[in-house]
C-alpha cells in the first residue's frame, strides 16, 4: 500500500494552481472540470508519477471552522520534503512568500512554515 493523493482546501483553485506551480514549483497533472469547479492536481517535477496533491475546493460547510482552527494552532496542512529548508527559505521569501515559522532545527529535521495564500499553513521539512 502506498498513499496516491492527498489534498488541501482551497479557497481559489486557480489561485491555488499559481501559487503551488509558479512559486512552490510543482506541476499541474490532472485538471478536469467538474461544474463551477474542478479535479485539480499537482506533482514533484522530481516524480511525474508519485502522489498527487489535490487543491480541493473549500465550499464544504466543515472546512471554514477546521482550517480557522489549524492557522490559529498553527498547525500545517501538509508538509513537504525539500533537500535545504534554508535555501528554499530563502527562495520563497525572495518571492514574497510570507513565512509564520522560519527554519527551525528540531533534532533530525529542520522545518519552517508557510502561508499558501488559499487557506493554509504549508510545512518544509529537511531531514539529516
Amino acid at each position: 500500500m502506498r498513499i496516491h493523493l492527498s489534498s488541501v482546501f482551497v479557497d481559489d483553485q486557480g489561485k491555488a494552481l499559481s501559487f503551488y506551480t509558479d512559486v512552490l514549483g510543482f506541476v499541474k497533472k490532472t485538471d478536469v472540470p467538474l461544474g463551477e469547479d474542478r479535479w485539480l492536481t499537482v506533482v514533484s517535477p522530481e516524480d511525474p508519477d508519485g502522489t498527487e496533491l489535490l487543491l480541493e475546493p473549500s465550499g464544504h460547510p466543515a472546512v471554514g471552522p477546521y482550517r480557522t482552527a489549524l492557522a490559529a494552532d498553527g498547525i500545517p496542512a501538509a508538509s513537504f520534503a525539500v533537500d535545504d529548508v534554508r535555501a528554499e527559505f530563502d527562495r520563497l521569501r525572495g518571492l514574497g512568500v510570507r513565512f509564520t515559522q522560519e527554519p527551525v532545527e528540531m533534532g533530525p529535521v529542520t522545518t519552517a512554515v508557510l502561508d499558501d495564500t488559499c487557506g493554509n499553513l504549508i510545512q518544509i521539512a529537511q531531514h539529516k
